[in-house]
C-alpha cells in the first residue's frame, strides 16, 4: 500500500506555505509586473501601476468581539490593507469589502461595522467600490481588497536594500502586543466575575494600539514631499524582527540594529514590565503595530534626520554578517524572529 505522507501546515508556517503554493503559480500576463512575494501585487496600468493587496480578518483569530467594538473592527480591517499599500510607497484609491455573517448579527450590528469601514475610508480618502456578502457558520469574517496607485519609480519593494543602507522605523513598537495582553487579562477577569468592571483607564494608549491601529499614510506623503524613495520597505504586522528577516531574504543583506535606538512608548514599556514581559522582546516580536520599516540610501539621511517620528535603528550589512542586535551594554546577539505564527 502506498504510504501517503501528511505534512502539517504548521511545519511550514505562513510564509513557508506561501512559498510552497507559489511554486505552482505561473504568471501568464505581461501586465503582471510583480506577483506574490511583497506586501502587494503590482499591475501595469499605462503610465503608472496599480498596487493590489488583500487581507482576511476572522473572528476568534484576528479579533475578539468580547472587547473589540464592531466600529473598531471595521476601521482596523481597512487600515491593515491600506498599510500594505503604504508599504509599497503607493497611494490607496479604492477598496472592496466582503463579509460573512452568522445569524447572531443584526442589521444594526452590520451598520456599526460599516460605520468603522466608512470612517476609515474617509480617513484614508479611499472609495468603497464593491464586495460580497454571504452567510457564515462561525462568526464574522471580513475580507478587504485595497487598490493603490504609483509611478514605477516611486515604488519600494522588499528587495531593494543595499549594504550600508540606513534602517528606519516609524512611530513606536510593541504597543499592540501589550494592549492585547491587557485586553485578554481583563476579559478573563470579567469571565470569572461579570460584576467586575474592566480596569482599562490607565492603558488607553496600548489598548488603542491594538484595537484601532492607523496605517502610516502620513509618512508616505511626507516622503513624497521630501523626494525620498526608500530602497526597501514593508509594514510591521508580524513583528520588527520578522520583517527585518523579510528584507534580508529579499534583498540578500544582513542587518545590525541597536537596542537603544528602538522606539517604544513609555506606557508600552511600563505596562510590559507590569505584565512580566521584556519590553524589548515586545518591540522585536510583537505584531500588529502597522508602522513602517524601511531602508534609505545614506545620501537621504539629511532629509529625514530631524523627523520626529522616523527613528534610525540600524544599518544593513553584507549577508554573511548575519542578523544582529547590539544591546545597550554593547553586546552583539543574534536576532531571532519569533513574531505572530498563523498556523
Amino acid at each position: 500500500m502506498e504510504d501517503n505522507k501528511r505534512t502539517e501546515i504548521g511545519e511550514l508556517g505562513e510564509f513557508g506555505l506561501i512559498d510552497h503554493l507559489n511554486k505552482s503559480i505561473k504568471i501568464k500576463n505581461t501586465s503582471t509586473f510583480k506577483g506574490i512575494g511583497d506586501d502587494a501585487a503590482v499591475i501595469e496600468a499605462g503610465d503608472h501601476v496599480k498596487v493590489v493587496t488583500t487581507d482576511l480578518l476572522l473572528e476568534g483569530v484576528h479579533f475578539d468581539l468580547a472587547y473589540a467594538p464592531l466600529q473598531h473592527v471595521g476601521f482596523k480591517a481597512v487600515a491593515v490593507n491600506v498599510s500594505d499599500i503604504a508599504a509599497m510607497n503607493a497611494i490607496p484609491k479604492q477598496i472592496t469589502v466582503s463579509i460573512a455573517l452568522s445569524n447572531r448579527f443584526s442589521v444594526e450590528a452590520v451598520d456599526a461595522l460599516y460605520s468603522g469601514i466608512n470612517a476609515a475610508s474617509e480617513h484614508y480618502n479611499v472609495d468603497v467600490v464593491g464586495g460580497d456578502t454571504t452567510a457564515s457558520r462561525s462568526g464574522l469574517v471580513i475580507s478587504i481588497t485595497a487598490i493603490g496607485e504609483a509611478k514605477k519609480e516611486e515604488l519600494s519593494y522588499r528587495s531593494g536594500a543595499k549594504t550600508n543602507d540606513i534602517i528606519c522605523a516609524t512611530g513606536d513598537l510593541g504597543g499592540a502586543l501589550v494592549g492585547l495582553q491587557i485586553l485578554e487579562r481583563e476579559k478573563q477577569v470579567f469571565m470569572a466575575n461579570p460584576d467586575m468592571k474592566p480596569d482599562l483607564d490607565k492603558y488607553t494608549f496600548v489598548t488603542a494600539r491594538q484595537l484601532k491601529p492607523d496605517a502610516r499614510m502620513d509618512i508616505i506623503h511626507e516622503l513624497r514631499e521630501l523626494g525620498v524613495v526608500p530602497t526597501s520597505m514593508l509594514d510591521i504586522s508580524d513583528g520588527l524582527a520578522s520583517e527585518l528577516f523579510h528584507i534580508c531574504k529579499a534583498s540578500n543583506v544582513g542587518v545590525t540594529i541597536y537596542e537603544d535606538k528602538l522606539p517604544i512608548d513609555k506606557q508600552t514599556y511600563d505596562t510590559a514590565v507590569e505584565l512580566g514581559l521584556d519590553p524589548i522582546t515586545c518591540v522585536l516580536n510583537g505584531g500588529e503595530d502597522y508602522e513602517l520599516l524601511f531602508t534609505i540610501d545614506q545620501k537621504d539621511f539629511e532629509k529625514l534626520e530631524k523627523h520626529a517620528d522616523i527613528h534610525f535603528i540600524g544599518h544593513t550589512t553584507k549577508p554573511d554578517n548575519g542578523k544582529n542586535l547590539v544591546t545597550k551594554s554593547g553586546t552583539v546577539v543574534e536576532l531571532k524572529a519569533q513574531g505572530w505564527k498563523h498556523f
